[in-house]
């Protein structure tokens, strides 16, 4: 980012601070509409940053991520898809230290979903077979969950080559976890995704519950966190060549959702409750902010999203963290965007 962009963006930045410690939460979407940072009544966009895009640490390539999870002392974990696991600076986001992912026979992992278990371990989701694995801080495998055979890639099971285990969190608590797949399994409807849940035991973690979402048309589902009251923000995300990229943040509630564990193909069927969602923003309509693209896009602000954080709440507002995969593209970017979330 050139420096008039960078001194631009966080005076703004600054000023839309100003505005919501003076105005306090009753009026923040008005200030958020008088600073130009409104995506839509729910979701404002604060800045955006692209001080990692194309470096290195350690020789290790700083890229490809796809997964983001906060820690308890303010740090970032992020995990790419080429087998790395970052650890980062909650401020500044420099990387502070890498460890290496493979399989248990030292092969790569193509990695997509994470989450920081209570105890300090590593959840990590793979969507190759696919797995979620545990592992320590280095990143060694300490075990790793069961996954119901449907959900596993054909001809294993009915999962569409990479197109399952992109999404994974923790429900408020600490005894859930969550995996979405990215795609509809075949004999599915298009569009209609399985999130699969696992309860913790004495052991480690048991299969759970499982539910149905509805992307919407031509968009799979890369990421999905849990919000305090125990429901879900669900990026949705697609690609058009010579377009760009489409990416959409929802409120989704399973609590009513009809476990759809036992259901082997979700067509047709009426006495199935579909997860709730409600649509919070979609990002092409956020302020660019002085962002620009290396392809076309329908706001230069937008990329390949993958990753999402919640970091933090402020004025009733939850602090969200995305950042974008550049795939080790010269035409992508990795590119980080602090967003504020009203639920």
């Amino acid at each position: 980012m050139r420096l008039k962009t960078l001194l631009a963006t966080v005076t703004a930045g600054l000023a839309a601070a100003a505005c919501l410690t003076a105005a306090g939460p009753a009026t923040a979407r008005q200030a958020d509409a008088r600073t130009g940072h409104a995506c839509s009544p729910s979701v404002a966009v604060d800045r955006f940053s692209d001080a990692l895009d194309k470096t290195t640490y350690e020789g290790a390539f700083v890229g490809n991520l796809s997964a983001l999870a906060a820690g308890r002392d303010g740090s970032l974990t992020a995990v790419s898809d080429r087998s790395a696991l970052f650890r980062l600076d909650g401020r500044t986001l420099r990387p502070t230290g890498v460890a290496r992912l493979a399989d248990e026979r030292g092969g790569a992992l193509d990695s997509e979903g994470l989450v920081i278990d209570r105890d300090g371990t590593l959840l990590i989701s793979s969507e190759t077979e696919p797995a979620i694995r545990r592992h320590g801080a280095d990143g060694t495998i300490l075990d790793r969950l069961p996954v119901p055979s449907a959900l596993r890639v054909a001809p294993a099971g009915r999962a569409v080559s990479n197109g399952t285990f992109e999404g994974l969190t923790l429900l408020p608590g600490g005894r859930t976890l969550l995996a979405a797949m990215e795609y509809a399994l075949a004999g599915d409807s298009a569009g209609i995704v399985r999130f699969q849940t696992w309860n913790r035991t004495r052991g480690g973690f048991a299969l759970g519950a499982q539910y149905a979402y509805r992307a919407d048309a031509g968009l799979g589902v890369p990421e999905v966190t849990a919000t305090p009251d125990g429901r879900l923000l669900v990026l949705e995300r697609g690609f058009t060549s010579g377009v760009g990229n489409t990416v959409r943040l929802y409120l989704a509630d399973p609590r009513h959702a009809t476990d759809t564990g036992g259901v082997e193909n979700l067509t047709g069927h009426s006495g199935v409750r579909l997860i709730r969602k409600t649509l919070l923003a979609d990002l092409a309509a956020c302020p660019s902010l002085g962002a620009t693209a290396k392809q076309p896009q329908p706001n230069p602000l937008l990329d390949n999203i993958e990753g999402m954080a919640v970091t933090g709440r402020e004025r009733g507002r939850l602090k969200v963290l995305l950042v974008s995969d550049d795939n080790q593209s010269a035409t992508q970017t990795t590119r980080f965007y602090f967003l504020r979330v009203r639920t």
